[in-house]
């Protein structure tokens, strides 16, 4: 009987000048030992974001990059939204 397995494969991406992380993620299903399909999802987390829910690699990268000083220059670089009511 065949045997399927999924696996996971990450891609991150750095984005200058506040360390925004770019995930990218692979789902991959093998048949016996061999890949049969793939689906690619991305998502994007911004200094401060909550990354409890992401995998390692991503919660450690942004636990080294994302220091108080890149989080506080992150949150005052953000335009506030300004909306036009009558």
């Amino acid at each position: 009987m065949a045997s399927f397995t999924e696996r996971h494969e990450y891609q991150l991406e750095i984005i200058p000048p506040y360390s925004i992380i770019n995930c990218r993620c692979a789902y991959i299903i093998e048949k016996d030992g061999v890949e049969v399909g793939r689906t690619y999802h991305r998502h994007v987390r911004t200094p401060g974001e909550d990354v409890s829910d992401d995998c390692e690699e991503l919660q450690a990268v942004a636990a080294a990059l994302w220091t108080p000083e890149v989080i506080a220059a992150y949150e005052a670089s953000k335009v506030p939204v300004v909306s036009e009511q009558e």
